[in-house]
């Protein structure tokens, strides 16, 4: 199969006592085989909400209430996500997707070695190694994102340095040889240098090992240089779609347009920086129609008056009136 996740019309939703929010509408996306894609937007934009259903670790009061989300194996076979129990979920978690969460340096137990971390991980989920192959594995992971694994495995957290402790849990992510890799975040609150160097041990890993990733971030710059697809975000809505290459060059949706250029630039001025108006939408009260028309330069009186549907448009995903015309 050409793509390793297919999400169709999914739809989710936050019931909570005195009303529901409408955190994901109708999204569908295909997560290439072999290849990083990156989930692009503002902060609420529904990233982490739909990367998270992958899993089935939306958090409560959460739920799918719409579309179907299925995982194609390289063996040829087909797991429909969303139908799992909870045995068949924990095995899929780990031995099929695995997830590098946000902020993940504090996921580490701070009174347990990493070694200890990963012998209990693995004997959750694998009950036939014996420690002599736990520690071989162990290594072999961590010396894949470059650490001296000797060093680090008889190391408490505390004695790691905030970039080591997150390729600490990139490797916890490649314990038992996943197709899929979600990375949400997975360079917060780290210099730019440290920032590069995983980003670069990632796509490393990417190309070697074949393993798709997905990873949301808010940084244009990474997906522009790590990054093959590319889709963009907005209130719980996929707005735009495609190849890397297709989506920066052409910019065709105006919040894509939106995004790139309130980026700065190490070569160009400050002023060429356009910062987009306004303030992403209460997704308890969205604006009638298309929900970035409030903040759209090029918005009509259409915008305002039916939400745009999808359209195809050199291979690309656009959700925008000006193209369905």
């Amino acid at each position: 199969m050409e793509n390793v996740i297919e999400i169709r019309n999914v739809t989710i939703d936050y019931k909570l006592k005195r009303y529901d929010i409408r955190a994901i509408t109708d999204v569908s996306l295909d997560i290439k085989r072999g290849k990083i894609t990156a989930l692009v937007g503002e902060s609420g934009s529904g990233k982490t909400t739909l990367s998270s259903a992958i899993l089935q670790c939306i958090s409560t009061p959460g739920e799918v209430t719409a579309g179907s989300i299925k995982f194609f194996g390289k063996d040829g076979s087909e797991t429909d996500v969303c139908a799992c129990n909870n045995h068949q979920i924990n095995k899929f978690r780990w031995e099929k997707v695995s997830m590098v969460f946000q902020a993940a340096q504090s996921a580490l137990n701070p009174v347990m070695t990493v070694f200890e971390q990963f012998e209990e991980t693995v004997r959750e989920h694998r009950m036939g190694w014996d420690k002599k192959r736990i520690e071989e594995r162990t290594k072999e992971v961590l010396e894949d994102v470059k650490l001296d694994a000797d060093r680090v495995m008889k190391a408490y957290p505390h004695e790691l340095s905030g970039g080591m402790k997150q390729r600490v849990m990139i490797a916890f992510a490649l314990i038992f040889e996943p197709e899929l890799i979600i990375l949400d975040e997975p360079t917060t609150a780290l210099d730019v240098i440290t920032q590069d160097y995983i980003f670069k041990i990632l796509q490393r890993i990417n190309r070697e090992k074949g393993i798709s990733m997905l990873l949301m971030t808010h940084d244009i710059g990474v997906v522009a240089k790590f990054a093959d697809y590319v889709g963009v975000m907005y209130a719980g809505r996929l707005m735009e779609y495609g190849d890397i290459r297709t989506v920066f060059k052409q910019r065709r949706h105006p919040y894509t347009a939106g995004l790139i250029g309130s980026t700065p630039s190490l070569i160009g001025s400050l002023d060429d920086m356009k910062p987009i108006e306004g303030n992403p939408p209460d997704l308890r009260d969205l604006p009638k129609g298309c929900v970035f028309s409030p903040r759209c330069p090029y918005r009509t009186d259409k915008c305002t008056e039916k939400e745009p549907e999808d359209y195809i448009k050199d291979g690309c995903l656009l959700k925008c009136t000006r193209y369905g015309e």
